[in-house]
C-alpha cells in the first residue's frame, strides 16, 4: 500500500501517478465520470473494465463516505475510452483542496478531453422536485470567497493560466446535448437547469443559511464538486455538471420534516438507472462532438 501525504500536490506527485496508471492499464480515457453520492452505478456499464482501489494508487486520497465506493474504473462506452470515480473527495473529510481535485489533473494528464461531473444536492428553487436532474448552467463558490479555493496558492503553467475565466465553466454545447439526449430517451419532464451553490458541509444548511442561498440566485446547494470543476476548467477540459435532487431544503420555520443522508441515498438509488442511461448517450455524443471539433466540423 502507498503511502498518502497530506501536503500540497507538486507537478511530481501528478506526474508519478499518471505513469503509474498509465503503466497499469492500457486504456486512454477521452472522457472522465465523477460519481457523487450513491451514483457509483453510472460506471456499470462500462465494458472491458479495469478498477483501481483509491488505496493501491500512489498520492490518491481516500473515500471515507457511505455512497462513495473508492476507486478509478477504466473501460468502454461503445467505442469511448473512459474512466469513472466512483466516489469523489470532500472539504469536510478533512482533505486539502489540492488533494479533493487531484484526481483532475491526473486525468488531463492522461488524455482527457471532457469531464461529466455528477453530484446530490438539495433543491432550493421551489419548482424544482425530489428526482428532479439538474444540468449546472452555472455555479457559487461558496468556500472559494473565504479563501478555501483550489487555485490558491503558486501556478503552474502546465496546467492552465494564472485567472482563469469561469464564465462558461460549464460547456454551453454540452449542455445542449445534455437537454437533447434527455428528450430523446423520454426524461425531459424532470431535467431542469439551474445554479449549484457549493458549502463545504458536513452539516445541512440551516433555515437562514437556506433563505440566503435563495436570495443568492441558486437553485440548488451541496457539498462537492465546485473545486473539480474549477480545475478541470483551468485545465482546459469541458465540463458538463449534472446534480440530482435528492431533498428539498427548508425554507420555512414551521415545516417538519427534516433531511437525512439516508434519504439522499435512497432517491440516488431510484434514479441511477435513468442518470445511467443519461450518462451513457452523453458520453458517445460528446466524444463524436469532440472530434468534429478536432476536425473543423460542425
Amino acid at each position: 500500500m502507498h503511502t498518502k501525504s497530506s501536503c500540497c500536490c507538486s507537478f511530481e506527485d501528478y506526474k508519478l501517478t499518471t505513469e503509474w496508471l498509465l503503466t497499469q492499464t492500457g486504456h486512454r480515457p477521452k472522457v472522465a465520470v465523477i460519481c457523487g453520492s450513491g451514483l457509483g452505478l453510472l460506471a456499470d456499464s462500462a465494458t472491458d473494465k479495469q478498477i483501481f482501489k483509491y488505496q493501491d494508487i500512489p498520492n490518491f486520497p481516500v473515500s471515507t463516505v457511505e455512497g462513495h465506493e473508492g476507486c478509478l474504473v477504466f473501460g468502454l462506452i461503445e467505442d469511448t475510452p473512459c474512466v469513472f470515480m466512483k466516489g469523489h473527495f470532500h472539504l469536510y473529510e478533512g482533505y486539502s483542496l489540492c488533494q479533493v481535485t487531484f484526481p483532475v489533473r491526473i486525468f488531463k494528464l492522461m488524455g482527457v478531453e471532457s469531464v461529466l461531473v455528477t453530484n446530490a444536492s438539495g433543491g432550493l428553487c421551489p419548482d424544482f422536485k425530489v428526482g428532479d436532474i439538474m444540468i449546472v448552467k452555472d455555479h457559487i463558490n461558496l468556500p472559494g470567497f473565504a479563501g478555501q479555493h483550489p487555485l490558491c496558492g503558486p501556478n503552474d503553467e502546465r496546467f492552465g493560466t494564472r485567472f482563469p475565466c469561469m464564465s462558461d465553466a460549464y460547456c454551453k454545447d454540452l449542455r445542449r446535448l445534455a437537454l437533447e439526449a434527455s428528450g430523446e430517451l423520454g426524461c425531459g419532464g424532470f431535467i431542469r437547469q439551474g445554479v449549484y451553490c457549493m458549502v463545504s458541509g458536513p452539516n445541512f444548511e440551516t433555515i437562514a443559511e437556506a433563505r440566503m442561498l435563495r436570495v443568492l440566485g441558486c437553485d440548488s446547494v451541496g457539498m462537492s464538486a465546485v473545486p473539480e470543476v474549477t480545475v478541470a476548467k483551468h485545465c482546459g477540459l469541458r465540463v458538463l455538471g449534472l446534480s440530482l435532487i435528492t431533498n428539498m431544503v427548508s425554507l420555512d420555520y414551521s415545516r417538519e420534516e427534516k433531511v437525512n443522508y439516508d434519504e439522499v441515498l435512497q432517491i440516488s438509488k431510484m434514479r441511477a438507472e435513468v442518470l445511467q442511461k443519461l450518462v451513457m448517450t452523453l458520453i458517445t455524443r460528446c466524444q463524436q462532438q469532440s472530434i468534429n471539433t478536432h476536425n473543423g466540423l460542425q
